[in-house]
């Protein structure tokens, strides 16, 4: 399957976005540092039933403007306009589980169900959901002291972005979106709302949404995220839980087919319940 880099606007910035395949609407939304082409092993396998749309979010990637997790829901909001979708399922790794959550809190009615993958802590202290897998300040103050190259080769090494694949093109493909990452959000002087770490949704919101859920982990992902995944099916009141096998932080690269297969028959299941 060929994919073509496709853009639209979202205030002032021009962000990039791929639309593949056809049926049900399914937009991917990538974690930090990562950007659109960490799902190009499910694009490549799914757009024969499904419609996969993935983009790169404000400030990564190709995507112009600075991070703003904030602006992140409008730019879905304008994303789905673009495409003329009324309602998608989400998926959402890591950083985009957290944006995939707080866009389906605040435009329910855009949102047919959720995908969380690798999902941060948001059920405990608002101040510090997030901080417990690495220091975004340490981070930040390698970029600016040593630069970003050294960032890219710190963070490479972290647990979070080991792969349990051997597979050489997938690890290349690691690498470049690493390359690729600008790291504005590390270089800005100004007040983050970007950062990894953030203020987390809470139970009490997450037991309002009424939306069908599933939340995975990777087998071997980091304990901390295992930990937050459980809590968070636990919390959501239709969530389902999955764990790939095999798999560390990136599960959709290391065990692309029993990912994929996770997804599809969650949008099965989503599929037979609405009829």
């Amino acid at each position: 399957m060929q994919s073509y880099d496709d853009h639209f606007r979202s205030g002032e910035a021009r962000l990039r976005f791929r639309d593949d395949g056809a049926g049900p609407p399914v937009v991917f939304i990538h974690g930090w540092t990562l950007d659109l082409e960490v799902w190009n092993p499910q694009a490549a396998a799914l757009a024969g039933s499904l419609r996969l749309v993935r983009h790169d979010r404000r400030g990564f990637g190709h995507s112009e403007g600075a991070p703003d997790r904030v602006a992140d829901q409008e730019d879905l909001v304008r994303l789905l306009d673009h495409l003329q979708l009324m309602r998608a399922t989400l998926v959402g790794h890591s950083q985009g589980a957290r944006v995939a959550l707080a866009f389906a809190l605040a435009h329910s009615e855009r949102v047919a169900g959720l995908v969380l993958d690798g999902p941060p802590d948001e059920i405990g202290d608002p101040d510090t959901a997030g901080d417990e897998d690495f220091s975004i300040a340490e981070y930040r103050q390698l970029a600016r002291e040593q630069g970003v190259e050294a960032f890219r080769r710190a963070w490479r090494m972290h647990p979070l972005m080991q792969l349990q694949s051997k597979d050489f093109a997938t690890r290349e493909l690691v690498d470049r979106m690493l390359a690729r990452y600008p790291a504005r959000d590390l270089l800005s002087t100004a007040a983050d709302p970007a950062s990894p770490a953030g203020a987390g949704a809470g139970a009490g919101a997450l037991a309002r949404l009424r939306l069908p859920a599933l939340v995975v982990n990777g087998e071997l992902d980091t304990p901390i995220r295992v930990r937050a995944g459980e809590a968070m099916a636990r919390a959501l009141p239709h969530a389902e839980r999955v764990v790939v096998p095999g798999a560390g932080h990136l599960p959709n690269l290391d065990n692309t087919n029993a990912y994929n297969e996770a997804i599809q028959a969650f949008l099965r299941r989503q599929s037979r319940a609405a009829a």
